[in-house]
């Protein structure tokens, strides 16, 4: 059989990496895969993790030991993410998004593959340390950018329901007080959708108050799980006193003027 070049092991290398991002993968897998020595495959690996490192293109961590391998973990330079925030904050502050009651249109941002891509890199580096098990989101239009965060994190993506459904079987309801109407609301999760002891991140498109936030908290604990972070594309600080906090976020919102002025800007992350 040809032997693979070393041009050609390291492009195989760099989009099985890249194809499963926070997945430690063995070097046997590749050394098999490649037809290669070890030590030839760790030297391809080398020149990845360089290459990466020149482009900013995240990072390639090496893990030791028998059950060892190499992972990937997707990132940005800062410059890079900034920029992105800039872009997107003109993107929403233009006048012709704003809708009667004074809320911003945003469904063609949360289903653009672009700017949901570069928004799952950012928001997933802000959790590597956590040790993640999955991503929590509710069945709205936050689930394109809670998939890409999970898809980064290497972990499952756990969609919490509005209503119960049949097809999902036994299924933990709880009641939360909305935040923002101050209503009582229900939201379901399946009980085969998540295991005991995981520990979980909320991701969202927009927070106004936190009480869904702050539900998905509870409805954790009926699963012997924690929160352990949030994370959301626009954070709605002019709403007032937030029912959770340590929340990330890219972009903040204070308000719409009477003039049909946006005021929204960069999140604290930004400051520098």
């Amino acid at each position: 059989m040809e032997k693979f070049t070393r041009n050609s092991r390291v492009s195989a290398i760099t989009r099985i990496l890249t194809a499963r991002p926070n997945t430690v993968i063995n070097y046997n897998y590749f050394c098999d895969l490649l037809k290669s020595a070890k030590s030839t495959i760790s030297e391809d690996i080398v020149i990845v993790k360089e290459a990466m490192g020149r482009i900013d293109g995240g990072t390639v961590e090496t893990i030791a030991g028998a059950s060892g391998g190499v992972k990937y973990l997707p990132n940005m330079s800062y410059n890079d993410k900034k920029a992105f925030a800039e872009e997107l904050c003109t993107l929403l502050k233009d006048k012709s998004r704003v809708v009667p009651g004074n809320f911003i249109y945003m469904t063609d941002i949360m289903f653009d593959p672009r700017i949901i891509g570069a928004a799952g890199v950012i928001l997933a580096s802000c959790f590597y340390e956590k040790e993640v098990d999955c991503v929590v989101t509710v069945e709205t239009k936050g689930v394109p950018l809670a998939y890409e965060v999970a898809k980064n994190l290497g972990v499952p993506l756990v969609t919490v329901r509005r209503e119960a459904k049949v097809t999902e079987g036994p299924t933990v309801t709880i009641n939360y007080l909305s935040g923002s109407s101050g209503r009582i609301q229900n939201m379901s999760l399946a009980k085969r959708s998540l295991k005991k002891n995981s520990k979980c991140i909320f991701i969202d498109d927009f927070m106004r108050a936190g009480g869904t936030a702050a539900g998905i908290k509870d409805l954790l604990r009926e699963f012997e799980s924690q929160l352990v972070g949030i994370g959301v594309l626009v954070d709605n600080v002019g709403a007032g006193r937030k029912l959770v906090e340590d929340r990330i976020s890219i972009l903040e919102f204070t308000s719409v003027d009477d003039e049909g002025n946006i005021n929204m800007q960069l999140s604290p992350m930004y400051n520098s």
